[in-house]
């Protein structure tokens, strides 16, 4: 389907660099004058639709829409089919992302409806979203706590977007929450105690990388790593060796190396890994996803000269037979005195299983406050044929 008219909503296919502006824009209007929300960069959004840079696209088919009333941009959305997903998990799912709307019942169903029509022509018996093909893309509608701040990590989202999923008939499939800290002065007894007998018993030590060992080999280790130790959880598809260029490629020129701290056992096998860096949210909002004329010097600003006060705790993975095992407790014990001395007063994780009890658990000891409820929705698509 190229376009279809619902009543008032005008739907139809992204296939210009006209219809491409429009989806990338959007948002900036959508939430104009909003202090919570965060621009993604408007190059990494169209990157996302290039076979060239991404990837991903390799066993992936992803289909962008635009809704319009009176030729008025009025919605977006992407429909995405993982095809290593699917099979993984045994399931037809056509995924849905990058969605925004106006406060119109009519606009959100017609998005929605045109991914299901997209994805019953090829064979998916199921809706899910907000998700991207991978775990680095955002996923997760926000369902409460709309007064924070979002990041360049997490999706933000009007009160109003969960509404209209539960009046469309989508339910609950998985939730996430994101845990934020006050970084103490000081190492938690717990964490340096545990972290002091992980060393004694297991032979562990912590190691920094540079940029250079991590595009000549340690980058591909880390994803390597985290490939194991998330292969179980919900909707997991694993990183190819080409998608693993081009995210070191994409982050690691504005890496802190210092804050990406590897643990390794006495073989000198990587059996934990945390990549965290200082939040962009502030950066971001003012350069309205766009690094000219001005964006670059608010990032630069923000990375080198001035930090924000939170740091963003972008992923933590542990080898599955090292989990329990206190493994976790060296990487506060070397992350909290970079933190205070580098000035970061705060710590706030990417969107985390609500079941995921092992990695919940973890921040106990820092008095964690759990915030940003999200929630991926799913429906059953009627009548939809199962794949062959």
């Amino acid at each position: 389907m190229d376009e279809v008219v619902m009543g008032k909503v005008r739907v139809r296919e992204v296939s210009t660099k006209r219809d491409l502006d429009a989806f990338v824009d959007f948002p900036l209007k959508l939430y104009a004058g909003n202090e919570q929300f965060v621009p993604e960069m408007a190059d990494d959004v169209r990157s996302s639709f290039d076979p060239e840079k991404n990837h991903g696209l390799s066993f992936t088919e992803v289909q962008a829409f635009v809704a319009e009333i009176d030729g008025c941009t009025v919605g977006r959305i992407v429909g995405i089919i993982n095809r290593r997903a699917n099979t993984k998990w045994n399931t037809n799912v056509v995924r849905f992302g990058y969605i925004d709307f106006i406060d119109d019942k009519d606009v959100s169903k017609a998005l929605l409806d045109a991914v299901i029509e997209w994805g019953r022509e090829r064979g998916m018996e199921e809706v899910q979203g907000p998700l991207g093909i991978t775990d680095f893309d955002k996923e997760g509608m926000l369902i409460e706590d709309f007064d924070c701040i979002g990041s360049m990590i997490d999706i933000y989202n009007y009160p109003y977007y969960p509404q209209h999923m539960e009046a469309h008939g989508f339910h609950k499939v998985a939730d996430w929450v994101q845990i934020r800290v006050e970084i103490p002065a000081e190492v938690p007894p717990r964490y340096a105690r545990v972290a002091r007998l992980s060393k004694e018993m297991y032979g562990l030590r912590v190691k920094k990388i540079t940029r250079k060992e991590a595009y000549d080999g340690e980058g591909k280790r880390l994803f390597d790593l985290m490939n194991e130790a998330y292969a179980p959880l919900f909707g997991y598809s694993s990183f190819t060796p080409r998608q693993v260029e081009y995210f070191l490629k994409m982050y690691l020129p504005i890496a802190d190396m210092d804050m990406i701290p590897i643990v390794e056992n006495e073989k000198g096998e990587m059996v934990a890994a945390a990549v965290t860096m200082g939040s962009l949210s502030h950066a971001l909002q003012k350069s309205r996803g766009k690094l000219f004329p001005l964006g670059w010097w608010h990032m630069l600003k923000t990375l080198k000269l001035k930090h924000e006060d939170t740091a963003n705790l972008m992923l933590i993975a542990v080898r599955p037979d090292m989990q329990g095992l206190g493994v976790n407790a060296l990487i506060f014990d070397d992350l909290i005195p970079i933190y205070n001395q580098k000035g970061y007063r705060y710590a706030e994780t990417g969107p985390q299983l609500e079941d995921n009890v092992k990695e919940l658990s973890q921040w106990k000891p820092l008095n964690p406050r759990t915030l940003k409820r999200r929630r991926c929705f799913g429906k059953k698509i009627a009548g939809a044929d199962r794949a062959i």
